[in-house]
């Protein structure tokens, strides 16, 4: 069987992990057997769900040096160290801001999702003699609900808005400038929510569930999602992550047999465009998506970390990541914070154990400059919206940064559009055989503000490029055949009649000639992916 290799600047790809001296010891990992990620990233510090008794708890602690760390802060944690201690029961889940390095949202089994702030002189002096630990407090504690919170996610472009997912089925949003009640509810969930992820732009958000659907909402309408469809079929965990800004989202589950899979889904039907299985493996297949397209898969309990680079509605293999240290959690460092001059694309964080390991993703290049083609712009600090005028129903580009001069810009992608719900009727009634209801056409939301205009309309994107087809002239209709005298006064003669139906016959022609044309660009684009799809899975067996 012939061989070829994919042109690819990411095929060495490889992953080095820090010394011992460089990531952190001594970690004491919490117990809950709550599946989340256990450990987030800003680009400052990271957040750990903590072992802690009397409550729940989790450690604030800045990057392992020398990633921007603070200088001499030791490696090897003491017994006891500040912590974040507020909550009545075990926390859950963290998310740090994208606006504010210093800012990191919590959600815990007490029902509460709380803010917090962290002050840089706050972790001076420590392990020093005489050294007293004081405890973080919260800036904000919001009631969400009576139930645990399972995942908190900050909103990508909105400044202050927050998302939490509740025992009771719900996914809830927040102004954190008015936190005294939701401003949105997402329902409709049979189960526990498992998983959930913005898009780019925030205008879209996806959820899987232990009733082994995947959702999409309109995040400020709530109600009932906008898009449904079968996730995987197994009953373990699965994980949804947004593919920036192609439009579609990535996710991880298990098959009815156990086994472990990825699934590539489009955004405008939930159409299922490719799924791989991985393994048999038990633990849940953690996805992290980086701009580079290139799609990371962690396995809990797994030593290993594989990516793939996506192209052209494909899964191609790049290599694994191997250490023979299973992971508990794992997280990844915003990009604007990597380091450009080594080469670094990625960088993981990986819970083990009791200790924190950093883990580089680096592009084996010596360059003394810039490499421009493996750092497209990443997503910037700064905030396009506030809160306000989220909700209120305005949309704006999420804004990038240029990691070579640093430079802030509004991104060229054009938000994406919430396409039109299906009735909660129609959602809740089983398939009938008669007839298959047809898929609902995306129209843009309009909301409540007078002042806001709506979102742009985003049509499904088309499986080949379509043309236009050439729309024959008719004749020019010189009278009705009730009127055959004005007929005759109008002075239409015989030759120009025999004009316009030579005319109508070419034109009808090429409409036929064109007709088959697309039909012969049909064939090549199935036969084109039909290659495609063997020549990766002919990667993947070798």
């Amino acid at each position: 069987m012939s061989r070829f290799v994919r042109a690819s600047k990411y095929r060495h790809v490889f992953g080095q992990s820090a010394k011992k001296e460089h990531g952190y010891e001594n970690i004491k990992v919490t117990n809950s057997a709550w599946d989340t990620n256990i450990i987030s990233a800003s680009a400052k510090y990271i957040s750990v769900n903590w072992n802690a008794s009397g409550g729940g708890a989790f450690a604030i602690l800045p990057l392992p040096s020398p990633f921007y760390g603070i200088t001499g802060f030791p490696h090897k944690l003491p017994d006891s160290l500040p912590l974040a201690r507020s909550h009545t029961a075990a926390v859950l889940d963290t998310d740090w801001s994208p606006h504010n390095d210093s800012i990191v949202a919590s959600g815990g089994e007490d029902g509460k999702a709380m803010i917090w702030k962290v002050e840089a002189n706050q972790f001076e002096g420590w392990g020093s003699e005489g050294w007293v630990p004081e405890d973080f407090d919260p800036v904000l504690r919001i009631d969400v609900s009576p139930r645990k919170i399972g995942q908190v996610a900050f909103h990508p472009t909105a400044e202050n808005v927050l998302a939490t997912a509740s025992g009771e089925h719900t996914v809830k949003l927040w102004d954190l400038a008015n936190p005294e009640s939701s401003r949105s509810t997402l329902a409709g969930h049979n189960d526990i929510v498992q998983s959930m992820a913005f898009n780019p732009t925030g205008t879209l958000l996806a959820t899987t569930c232990r009733d082994r659907k995947l959702r999409l909402f309109d995040p400020r309408a709530g109600g009932e999602a906008v898009r449904i469809t079968d996730g995987h079929g197994g009953i373990k965990g699965s994980r949804v992550v947004w593919m920036g800004e192609l439009d579609k989202i990535a996710t991880t589950g298990f098959s009815k047999m156990s086994d472990r899979q990825v699934g590539i889904w489009e955004t405008g039907g939930l159409k299922n465009v490719k799924t791989i299985v991985l393994d048999q493996s038990a633990g849940v297949m953690m996805p992290f998506w980086s701009d580079n397209n290139i799609l990371f898969l962690a396995g809990k309990g797994d030593g290993n970390i594989r990516y793939y680079e996506y192209e052209s509605d494909s899964l191609h293999a790049l290599d694994e990541h191997k250490s023979s240290d299973p992971q508990r959690g794992m997280c990844f460092l915003p990009r604007r914070a990597l380091s450009v001059s080594d080469c670094e694309i990625a960088r993981a964080y990986k819970v083990h154990g009791s200790s924190i390991e950093p883990i580089a993703f680096i592009v084996p290049r010596r360059a003394d400059s810039f490499q421009s083609d493996i750092y497209p712009p990443a997503p910037s600090s700064e905030p396009s919206l506030n809160a306000s005028e989220f909700f209120n129903g305005k949309t704006a580009p999420q804004k990038l940064v240029d990691l070579s001069s640093g430079n802030v810009f509004a991104s060229s992608a054009a938000p994406a559009s919430v396409p039109l719900p299906a009735t909660p009727a129609a959602a809740a009634a089983p398939p009938t055989p008669v007839s298959a209801a047809p898929a609902p056409t995306p129209i843009s939301r309009s909301f409540s503000s007078s002042s806001a205009a709506p979102p742009e309309p985003s049509p499904l994107s088309p499986a080949i490029p379509k043309t236009e087809p050439i729309t024959p002239v008719e004749p020019k209709r010189q009278q009705s055949a009730s009127e055959p005298s004005r007929q005759q006064s109008s002075g239409a003669s015989d030759a120009e009649l025999r004009d316009v139906k030579q005319e109508n016959t070419r034109l009808t022609s090429e409409l036929r000639d064109a007709r088959e044309k697309i039909r012969n660009l049909e064939l090549q684009v199935e036969t084109i992916r039909a290659n495609a799809r063997k020549a990766a899975q002919a990667l993947l067996d070798g």
